[in-house]
């Protein structure tokens, strides 16, 4: 079985895709992860084929003041300077995105006996499977793509009575629709395809069926709401383990071995509107805390931070070597270092920078794996030293992510989904078509 993996953005958004490629491969596939350009090193460190889709909208990471916006959240007025950098996103990648696509049609040229399209919901894999005449198994790494009444979409910008919960996720579709007009140029223009039924609606085939959908996180965390439909899967997370040939450098094991295990802490591409201001009040948290920190810069979350007995500074790390021999994670709240740190069996301290990362938060809180969320906007030495010292003493909390970490590690994720592949194709073929 070939298959043909879509997906788009950071490392973070990328990897669990890469961690899918590998899964597949081992089970005897070919797949062909298309991706952005950034992410070449990704899957050549683990010797996966790569085709490379143009940066598009990552490039938007290097607008320090547009990203800072989209973290402002904490501050007062910092919602509606959300919201409107939220706007000015969409607009720049319109023109980003012509040329996304266009590398997903060569990508998929060069691909063009695959069996089956894998893709994260943010980006049209399903009009490339159809112009190759297979289908498609769309992909979340956040329980934010099909209604339900359990809880409100979190990508909204205030809060809804529970009445609304159910229709507020629909607001999805409507960022979604910004691009409709480009989508509906390329899909004529250079795939060659009439109007859709349905729509842009990645979660239809195109007869109007409801295809398999995959959501690549715990339900140990978020469960399925008792709403769901039986067409949507979550597997676990997908994990990418540290390439074949890594090693950690010699400072940083004998950092690790010389005490107790350290704090760690790493924002990874979510830099602030002042990465160096971050890194000094998490290296002075952890000081009046009483606790050794490495700290991983990324690309750009910390900044500004000189070693020091106490402190140990890397660029990146693979999280499955190192979050296992710390004390406790001080991340984002990303969904993969949600992941990460819960598969490690650590508490976590979750500062969150936009509403993403406010749901993971708030669920780490809520299941009693760590304190109380502290906006990145909002951290200051003093206030993150609590929360730093809170992860330390709260022994029950410790207990608790050990055994939510024995149970994430034993989903495997990867190995349902690889399954559920299959069974989509096998479906496809029995029907005679995508």
């Amino acid at each position: 079985m070939r298959v043909l993996i879509v997906n788009h953005g950071t490392r973070g958004d990328v990897q669990p895709f890469a961690a899918l490629a590998r899964a597949l491969r081992a089970a005897g596939h070919e797949p062909l992860l298309a991706a952005a350009e950034s992410s070449a090193a990704l899957a050549a460190d683990h010797g996966l084929a790569f085709a490379p889709l143009d940066d598009g909208p990552v490039r938007m990471l290097d607008d320090t003041e547009l990203v800072a916006d989209t973290a402002e959240s904490g501050r007062r007025g910092g919602r509606l300077r959300e919201a409107g950098a939220m706007v000015r996103i969409v607009r720049r990648a319109k023109a980003d995105m012509v040329r996304v696509l266009d590398d997903m049609a060569a990508a998929a040229d060069g691909f063009a006996d695959a069996d089956v399209v894998v893709h994260g919901m943010g980006y049209p894999g399903h009009h490339i499977a159809e112009y190759l005449g297979v289908p498609s198994v769309p992909v979340a790494l956040q329980p934010f793509w099909v209604p339900t009444a359990a809880f409100p979409n979190p990508m909204l910008p205030v809060p809804v009575p529970r009445a609304l919960n159910r229709a507020s996720h629909r607001t999805n579709t409507l960022v979604l629709r910004a691009y409709n007009g480009t989508v509906n140029a390329w899909r004529a223009g250079r795939l060659g395809l009439p109007r859709r039924r349905g729509g842009h609606d990645a979660l239809r085939r195109p007869d109007g069926t409801r295809a398999p959908l995959l959501q690549a996180y715990s339900r140990h965390l978020v469960g399925d709401p008792a709403d769901y439909p039986d067409w949507v899967h979550t597997t676990g997370y997908w994990f990418l383990p540290a390439p074949a040939d890594w090693a950690p450098p010699e400072r940083l094991t004998a950092f690790l071995q010389a005490q107790e295990p350290p704090l760690f802490a790493g924002f990874g591409s979510m830099p602030g509107s002042d990465p160096a201001r971050l890194g000094r009040e998490v290296v002075g948290a952890a000081r009046r805390a009483g606790v050794r920190a490495v700290l991983a810069t990324g690309w750009g979350g910390l900044a500004g931070v000189a070693e020091a007995d106490d402190v140990l500074v890397v660029r990146e790390v693979p999280h499955d070597w190192i979050l296992p021999r710390v004390s406790a994670v001080l991340h984002a709240g990303g969904a993969g270092a949600v992941g990460a740190a819960l598969a490690a069996g650590r508490p976590q301290i979750v500062c969150p920078f936009h509403r993403e990362h406010r749901f993971w938060a708030d669920r780490v809180h809520a299941a009693g794996l760590g304190p109380e969320p502290l906006p990145a906007a909002r951290i200051t030495a003093g206030g993150l030293a609590g929360r730093i010292r809170q992860a330390a003493d709260d022994a029950a909390a410790a207990g608790r992510a050990r055994e939510t970490g024995a149970l994430v590690r034993a989903e495997d994720g990867t190995a349902p989904a690889v399954a559920l592949v299959e069974a989509e194709v096998a479906r496809s073929r029995a029907v005679g078509g995508a």
